[in-house]
């Protein structure tokens, strides 16, 4: 494939300074590449704007470099800036630090090359992108345009409010007034993003009742330091029926346990294999896991940090977040409250819980046709890019080439990040992300 000289990125968080970096990597002295980003600062995006300490990364800082062929680069740069003075890579650090060692290592590649001038960043808003003969025009927020040889989607998660439950709002939103200290809340999720909004409220002040709802009512686990199990390609069933693997990958768990290990070392060891069994099942195996099995997943996979899962544990057996398995049935103003009807699993009568807030914090938006990023909407109206099948974000190739509504793959438009998770599943962790980037980088500007 030919070599881009002229890339334009949309979207300076976490993802578009990865790619970035990896493309500066290239010794292509005609490199060109415009990093576009709408909010004031760059390397931060949702998850690392926030400045609370307790909000803290959920893999060690061992994990998290910025370079897939350079693993250790984040811990040596929280070294060098005094930030871990123990030496203990175990440690979770906040994710504000990381948003700035994210900011700092955007800066370092923009000194290294101001003479050469391959590194622009740009301050705007991009409302949609077309292709053209000879590459891709971009259209920004202020009346201009930008012409470059390929476009990298970064945008990230689109994480609007559910308009299944239009009274519920989103933690720091403009509409997340001054609440009394006591009053109650109820969150809609129970995963990490719930855990995000009680330590906010947390930090607040707040002391009333925190009334947690989900499917299943299940809460993430804790990491715990472990071995992970060694694991060949020719170990995993892949391509076999969901039920089929959901059986051995419990039988699998039973076993490690029954040698002295943890269930742990079994989905850390699956993890380098986890794109890859995703990509094998059909469109119906995946539609079932994220529908019936993913929520069980998700508490096993993404864990939190041990201090904070101590907090909140004790946070429930204090009865100040009181968990529901249960769905929301209606949500309407009552005197001043929200009144909520669930329905509990396993039941078919609705109860009426009376709140004075409810946060939304089911997540990503689940249709990326009906969220609220213009360049991805232009992109769909006008056929440039289609949902995925399950559509969680756009379908791209395994090249990360978007895929049109003909079902031709661009060769000008690609994705990194949460967007392609439609195809690559696990693509929401930094070591994830970066080891996609390494490899969209080889494919535009070469090895």
């Amino acid at each position: 494939m030919t070599a881009r000289a002229s890339i334009a990125i949309i979207g300076g968080g976490a993802s578009g300074v990865l790619i970035a970096a990896h493309l500066l990597k290239s010794q292509n002295p005609d490199l060109r590449i415009t990093l576009i980003e709408k909010a004031s600062a760059f390397g931060r995006g949702r998850a690392y704007s926030t400045a609370l300490p307790d909000h803290v990364l959920n893999v060690s800082a061992m994990g998290m470099s910025g370079y897939a062929d350079d693993p250790e680069h984040f811990w040596r740069w929280a070294q060098a800036t005094g930030i871990v003075t123990d030496g203990n890579p175990a440690v979770y650090l906040p994710r504000a630090v990381y948003g700035r060692y994210l900011e700092e290592l955007l800066q370092d590649n923009l000194k290294r090359e101001r003479e050469t001038g391959r590194l622009r960043l740009l301050h705007e808003t991009c409302l949609g992108v077309s292709p053209t003969a000879s590459g891709v025009d971009v259209k920004l927020a202020n009346g201009t345009s930008l012409a470059c040889h390929a476009v990298v989607l970064a945008v990230g998660h689109d994480e609007e409010p559910s308009p299944e439950h239009p009274l519920a709002i989103r933690i720091g939103s403009p509409a997340d007034t001054p609440l009394d200290a006591d009053a109650r809340v109820m969150i809609l999720g129970t995963g990490l993003s719930m855990i995000d909004a009680w330590l906010t409220l947390e930090h607040r002040g707040h002391r009333g009742e925190i009334v947690a709802v989900s499917r299943r009512g299940l809460m993430p686990s804790t990491h715990r330091k472990g071995k992970p199990i060694r694991l060949d390609v020719a170990d995993i069933p892949l391509g076999t029926d969901l039920s089929y693997f959901v059986g051995w990958l419990r039988d699998l768990i039973r076993q490690t346990q029954a040698a002295g290990g943890d269930w742990r070392d079994v989905l850390d060891g699956l993890r380098p294999f986890n794109q890859r069994i995703w990509q094998s099942w059909p469109a119906s195996a995946k539609r079932r896991f994220v529908e019936h099995t993913k929520a069980w997943w998700d508490i096993h996979r993404h864990r939190t940090a041990p201090p904070i899962h101590e907090r909140l544990k004790k946070a429930v057996e204090a009865g100040r977040i009181r968990l529901v398995a249960a769905r929301v049935d209606s949500m309407a103003r009552d005197d001043g409250r929200i009144a909520v009807g669930l329905v509990r699993r396993h039941s078919q009568t609705a109860e009426t819980v009376a709140v004075d807030r409810v946060y939304d914090c089911t997540g990503i938006a689940k249709d990326v046709s009906a969220g609220s990023i213009a360049v991805v909407l232009d992109l769909i109206e006008r056929g440039l890019a289609r949902p995925d099948p399950l559509r969680l974000g756009l379908d791209v190739t395994e090249n990360c080439a978007v895929i049109g509504e003909t079902g031709a793959a661009s060769t000008k438009l690609f994705a990194v990040g949460p967007l392609t998770r439609g195809t690559f599943f696990e693509i929401e962790a930094i070591p994830d992300i970066r080891a996609q980037c390494a490899r969209l980088a080889k494919v535009l500007v070469g090895g």
